[in-house]
């Protein structure tokens, strides 16, 4: 299943699941949150949500900034497979030039309501984390299978 079958799915699964309990909270169900559909994983105040997510080689994963705080994507260079590319918000090449421009001018940053993509090619699993809140423990996992 590709990355948009996937969120499609999902999101076809979620409707039916509000649906079937619309008379249950005693609130009739006009509005939805028409955007949970173009993203993968969630950026929290301090957290990647899910956390941990599994897709098939050549998949996109879309991470969206659901907070108001800026966040990055920022692979750990020494957790991802060896043959893979590099990732980073702000497409850097490496993780050291990605904390630095971090550092020297809050580079990198996805802001409040937008996106970054990356298509995973090398089966593996691979780490990464968002700079400013790394102390916080805001680290995730994308594990690709064949």
């Amino acid at each position: 299943m590709n990355g948009l079958s996937r969120r499609r799915f999902l999101v076809g699964v979620g409707a039916v699941g509000v649906s079937g309990l619309a008379g249950c909270s005693g609130v009739s169900g006009s509005g939805s949150d028409s955007g949970s559909d173009d993203y993968d994983v969630g950026m929290t105040a301090v957290a990647f949500t899910p956390a941990e997510i599994t897709v098939s080689v050549g998949e996109e994963v879309v991470w969206r900034n659901t907070s108001s705080r800026g966040h990055t994507v920022t692979a750990y260079e020494d957790s991802i497979p060896e043959e893979a590319e590099y990732f980073a918000s702000g497409d850097y090449e490496n993780e050291q030039t990605a904390r630095t421009e971090f550092r020297n001018g809050v580079n990198g940053i996805i802001e409040s309501g937008s996106s970054y993509s990356h298509t995973f090619e090398v089966p593996g699993t691979y780490e990464y984390v968002c700079i400013p809140h790394e102390q916080s423990g805001m680290i995730g996992t994308v594990v690709v299978e064949e």
